[in-house]
């Protein structure tokens, strides 16, 4: 049965801090800069490496990794996190999927191993949408990864980073590393696999690559395959840090200095489709940043729109490598779950999970109509929709209506084994 489902948020963008709290608001980003100085000369990227804190990862040793474009990644960790506890049929099992610039720590405080908090913290808790007394919840961070998966920043076999030598990987790569993580802890059967964005691509190449080992696949966000615009959009992120003189080449683990620069001009690109025109307006307009001016000649100050993106920047390079971010994003575009399966319809036709397909509708990156036809061509699916103002990033924002749209999925019964 086909349903549609659509509600209403009721969030609407903040207009920026003004008087004091602006000042504190601006504090706060100065002590974040300055942190970021600080770990800059301490090492020369922001993955998590071997000896620093481990935080609540835990590390599977999965063996070789067959890739789909020929070759091998020997010896392959994936790192994850686990909430709850596996029942003794080992069917209450969800993975969670994380987009681009996530990784394992779904929920949990910032703090030891962990450079910042759950990106998902509404989804997983006692009693909430998710609730750990009843399922047991798993987390990787994704093959090319840099928080304790094996990807660029980490140690090749000849006991240096793999940096420029790691090996194109594509989403097909990435779900064959997470299904031989599942073998290695004896689990076989899905309840439920979600993601959104980059995470939503692996949930649907879940369902299609493994059909009869997945009984729910929550899509939010995200596409059976890599549009032309969003491959577009890539490409002078790409261009940002492959052009940075600090990037050399991928190679610049040994030195002093890490592409800052060009991660943050990707950041700045990419965040920029993850909002809408309208909240951009809205929340900033053409203020100028506190006690800056944009209209001055010579050192000219900054809008506060530009502020609010170099903050952004500035975040992501204090946790994330840059040769990460090209991985992955490469992974990204090699998304279509149709490839050698006869077209996007004869794969989708495999899927037998119960699917829900949710779509933000002012999400400009991900564009509600490539969820409508995900939904089309698939044998059993609900559709759902979130109103937000804040665009392709609402499926993270809108905590109240994601949580209503996971709680009915996993209310709903899987399918029918026998």
């Amino acid at each position: 049965m086909t349903v549609t489902h659509r509600t209403q948020s009721t969030r609407r963008p903040a207009r920026p801090a003004t008087g004091r709290a602006a000042a504190v608001d601006g504090r706060r980003v100065a002590n974040e800069q300055a942190h970021d100085e600080s770990s800059r000369r301490q090492r020369p990227d922001g993955a998590w490496r071997d000896g620093d804190p481990v935080g609540r990862r835990r590390f599977a040793t999965i063996g070789d990794v067959e890739l789909e474009r020929g070759g091998v990644v020997p010896d392959v960790r994936l790192a994850y996190e686990t909430w709850g506890r596996l029942n003794e049929a080992k069917d209450n099992v969800i993975l969670v999927e994380h987009a681009l610039t996530g990784d394992s720590h779904v929920v949990g405080e910032a703090g030891d191993g962990h450079a910042s908090p759950g990106w998902w913290n509404s989804l997983v808790g006692s009693g909430g949408t998710v609730d750990p007394d009843e399922w047991f919840v798993i987390a990787a961070n994704v093959l090319g990864g840099c928080q304790g998966s094996t990807g660029p920043s980490s140690t090749a076999p000849d006991g240096k980073a793999w940096g420029s030598r790691f090996p194109y990987v594509t989403v097909r790569d990435q779900v064959a590393a997470e299904r031989a993580l599942l073998d290695q802890l004896g689990i076989r059967r899905i309840a439920a696999v979600v993601g959104g964005s980059m995470g939503g691509m692996r949930a649907i190449e879940w369902a299609v690559t493994h059909p009869a080992d997945v009984d729910r696949c929550i899509v939010l966000a995200s596409t059976a395959y890599a549009t032309a615009d969003q491959i577009a959009w890539c490409q002078p992120q790409l261009l940002a840090i492959r052009n940075d003189p600090d990037f050399a080449g991928g190679d610049y683990y040994a030195g002093e200095r890490r592409p800052d620069a060009g991660l943050g001009l990707a950041r700045r690109i990419a965040h920029i489709t993850y909002r809408t025109e309208t909240e951009l307006d809205e929340r900033f307009g053409r203020q100028a940043q506190l006690g800056e001016d944009p209209l001055r000649a010579g050192d000219r100050g900054r809008f506060a729109v530009e502020s609010y993106l170099d903050h952004h920047a500035g975040k992501l390079a204090r946790r994330f490598d840059a040769n990460s971010y090209v991985v992955l994003t490469e992974a990204m575009n090699s998304h279509d779950v149709g490839r050698d399966r006869g077209g996007v319809a004869a794969a989708l036709a495999r899927v037998e999970a119960d699917c829900t397909i949710v779509s933000v509708d002012t999400d400009r990156l991900y564009p509600p109509r490539l969820s409508d036809d995900l939904h089309a061509a698939l044998p059993r699916s609900r559709r759902e929709h979130i109103t937000s103002a804040f665009g392709h990033d609402g499926f993270l924002i809108e905590e109240d209506q994601v949580g209503r749209i996971v709680r009915e999925a996993l209310e709903r019964g899987p399918r029918d084994h026998a």
